[in-house]
């Protein structure tokens, strides 16, 4: 893939870079609203107070991707994953106008993912062959757990009735791929209920599975009032326990989190995850465009208000820096290291524009250290090493530059 003439910014952030090619592309979509925010949540989401500015929202987002349009001219994208919030509680005929504006915007590759998050509390038979018909074509469901006294726990607005019920009628509704969304680490849970949990879900085979241990992030309910989670010998005989199941089900661990059947990956993640590029459109969406001075990372503004009214006037970016050097790469083994099969010296060079010799005499002592494996064709982070990302990512962490 070649560049199209293109205007930039002048590039002051560090070593510059230039890049012949570009990587996929994706697009991802952010919904920021939620029937009420989970005592967990540290992500851009919001209560919904009343309607939903649906007509509004929608248009802002065609001006916010209208306004990118210049920095991609000409690239495909790959995948488009709507993310929230809940984006479910939008109306399928919003989707179905927002997927069709953004077809006639951009060019979506044929049989581009199209991956929607929801909330098995805001769906219905209706909603759901709705959303399949406006096209998306891949469903993340956010179940978390099949225990009721835990879904409380979480504060979700789901029963294990209702999570069983969006999962059964989503396969029905022609959704080829579906992924479920389940912690572990709950408050109250033991080796046996996590277990149970990854038995429910492995019931449907749906081919993909996300299972992450919940974790008190700051800005947060639990963080400011957390619950008695399971100590830490718990925690370690919940996830080893957990990994065989997995594996004796036939579902292969590619990433920290992310559990699939071969060919059952999240292509759109898969794309973060190798330092491929996306535009964020939509209330405190971020993306990372690789450009020929270099790589530009920009952000939205999150209050959906002030996105909205931003947005519509054509202006939504509230922040645009280009990535150092030291930036790239440390960004660039944040995502790759992520992965089981790590990633090859050719993407490295291709992604960051970097030669090799600004990661390898650090990945050369983190493999003295049992870390990561370095082989002639690239890296990747050993069973121990991919335990403790932190401390292999620590050694490339960039430094500050005085101002």
């Amino acid at each position: 893939m070649t560049f199209h003439p293109l205007t930039f910014h002048r590039h002051t952030g560090g070593a510059a870079a230039q890049f012949n090619s570009a990587p996929p592309l994706s697009l991802y979509v952010h919904l920021p609203w939620c029937v009420r925010r989970c005592p967990y949540c540290d992500f851009n989401a919001h209560a919904a107070s009343g309607p939903l500015p649906e007509a509004d929202y929608l248009n802002a987002l065609l001006r916010d991707v209208e306004a990118d349009l210049p920095r991609v001219w000409g690239r495909p994208v790959a995948t488009v994953f709507l993310g929230g919030g809940t984006p479910s509680l939008f109306s399928p005929q919003s989707i179905a106008e927002l997927l069709s504006e953004l077809r006639a915007r951009l060019t979506l590759l044929p049989g581009a993912e199209i991956t929607m998050e929801a909330n098995p509390g805001t769906l219905d038979t209706a909603r759901l062959q709705g959303f399949h018909e406006a096209g998306v074509n891949r469903l993340s469901l956010g179940v978390q757990s099949f225990q009721d006294p835990q879904l409380k726990a979480l504060g979700r607005i789901h029963d294990v009735a209702a999570a069983r019920r969006a999962i059964e009628v989503a396969l029905a509704s022609g959704f080829g791929r579906v992924n479920i969304d389940l912690m572990f680490g709950l408050p109250g849970q033991d080796v046996a209920l996590a277990l149970a949990d990854l038995d429910a879900a492995l019931e449907y085979d749906t081919g993909h599975l996300s299972w992450y241990q919940l974790t008190l992030e700051p800005n947060t309910v639990f963080h400011s009032q957390p619950p008695v989670l399971p100590d830490a010998d718990l925690m370690e005989d919940i996830y080893e326990a957990g990994l065989e199941r997995l594996a004796a089900a036939g579902y292969r661990r590619y990433e920290v989190s992310a559990y699939a059947r071969p060919g059952d990956e999240c292509q759109h993640n898969l794309n973060y995850w190798q330092f491929g590029d996306y535009l964020g459109i939509g209330a405190g969406a971020h993306g990372k465009l690789t450009l020929p001075e270099g790589i530009l990372r920009l952000a939205k503004y999150r209050q959906p208000q002030t996105y909205m009214t931003r947005a519509s006037a054509g202006d939504a970016v509230t922040d645009q820096r280009w990535l150092s050097a030291d930036e790239r790469a440390f960004e660039f083994l944040l995502n790759a290291l992520r992965l089981c099969a790590g990633f090859t010296w050719a993407q490295f060079r291709e992604r960051t524009g970097l030669p090799l010799t600004a990661v390898r005499p650090r990945l050369d002592q983190a493999a003295q250290r049992g870390l990561v494996t370095l082989g002639s064709e690239g890296a990747r982070a050993t069973p121990r090493g991919f335990d403790l990302l932190d401390s292999i990512l620590e050694d490339f962490l960039p430094v500050a530059t005085p101002a």
